[in-house]
């Protein structure tokens, strides 16, 4: 007959702390090695159907489709990119233009200052030039942290998708290797979290894609109508920057302010402030919960809590991973009876009918 030995409450606790520290530092330790891991098992999940339609109706061989359906991934997230770029190789041609109405806009502050507090305009631009000539002292060490970040992120997007190849050749490996880290019968339930963690990685990705192109597509008819200039590439940065939560569209507002003050008048900032705090009422509103938010089913508080642990480990990647991750954590702990209270803590909120906790006790 098999005993299983009790431990009291505080060592419990005292156990899951420390494996919380552990792992924390071992994930913070070997962050160039689990986030594009990580994201590549993201992709990979994505891009399972292409693969298996690819082996099925093509006949291709497992190596091959994978290696194709990535290859193709690669070229429209490249595509985009290039996107991008064209719009600010227009913007660096108009650099004398947008230099100018920048330059206009800030005489026009400084005369709002010196009407309201008094400073002069030979004061403002002493502060000015000062804090300018201290900028540029590090001018050399922030151009060369640039080039760094720009090929650690190349070498990034490298890794991240040649892991992504070889999750998809062998992921049927992978998966035999987890059944048997388990009893067998406990194979079904196994199997039923994996495939749950696929289908719900694929539709949330999914969602995400869906839930860009609609804040980009809503960006650019508001762009259009106030006919700000670069509206394209304006309303792409805030559908690309949206997918970070909370955080992204506060930074594309900042961006496409920036733009139109230098390019509009002043009265366009105010109709652009209008015309995001629209566009975030109606993602938050419909589009997140409706496409996004219903895929993985993890209450506002923990995705929070998730985004800031995510930043503080990894940056901006850890903010990108923190929600899916909560999702796959979630599904895992639904599915273990000792977590499942873990798995309610991370899910929406629910209102049952009131139960009698007295005839339970009695029970």
């Amino acid at each position: 007959m098999n005993k299983f030995v009790q431990f009291p409450l505080y060592l419990k606790i005292t156990c899951v702390l420390l494996s919380l520290v552990v792992f924390s530092y071992i994930a913070i330790l070997l962050e160039n090695i689990f986030v594009p891991m990580f994201l590549g098992v993201l992709v990979a999940s994505l891009l399972v159907p292409f693969s298996e339609f690819l082996e099925k109706k093509f006949r291709f061989s497992r190596g091959i489709a994978s290696i194709v359906v990535v290859v193709l991934a690669l070229l429209i997230l490249s595509s985009v990119l290039l996107l991008i770029g064209m719009q600010l190789t227009h913007l660096q041609d108009d650099w004398p233009a947008f230099q100018q109405q920048l330059l206009e806009g800030v005489s026009n502050i400084q005369e709002w200052v010196y009407s309201k507090f008094g400073i002069a305009k030979e004061n403002q631009m002493n502060y000015l030039e000062s804090a300018a000539s201290n900028s540029l002292k590090t001018g050399t060490d922030i151009l060369g942290a640039a080039m760094s970040s720009l090929s650690t992120l190349l070498m990034f997007l490298v890794f991240t998708f040649l892991y992504s190849v070889f999750l998809l050749i062998y992921r049927g490996h992978l998966v035999r290797f987890v059944l048997m880290l388990f009893h067998s019968d406990h194979k079904d339930k196994v199997l039923d979290t994996i495939h749950a963690i696929q289908n719900m990685v694929k539709k949330y990705l999914v969602g995400l894609m869906l839930q860009m192109m609609i804040v980009t597509t809503l960006a650019f008819i508001a762009f259009l109508i106030l006919d700000i200039k670069y509206s394209f590439m304006l309303a792409l940065i805030t559908g690309v920057l949206n997918v970070l939560p909370y955080i992204g569209i506060l930074i594309a507002l900042v961006i496409t302010i920036l733009v139109t003050f230098a390019s509009a008048s002043g009265a366009k900032v105010l109709f652009v402030l209008i015309v995001f705090v629209v566009i975030h009422a109606i993602d938050g509103n419909i589009v997140m919960p409706k496409i996004v938010g219903s895929k993985v089913k993890v209450n506002s508080l923990a995705v929070i809590v998730g985004l800031i642990l995510g930043e503080m480990a990894w940056g901006i990647s850890g903010m990108l991973l923190a929600i899916p991750t909560l999702a796959i954590m979630k599904i895992i702990c639904d599915r273990v009876d000792s977590l499942r209270p873990w798995g309610y803590l991370l899910g929406e909120e629910t209102y049952p009918e009131k139960i009698n906790i007295e005839e339970e006790n009695k029970e």
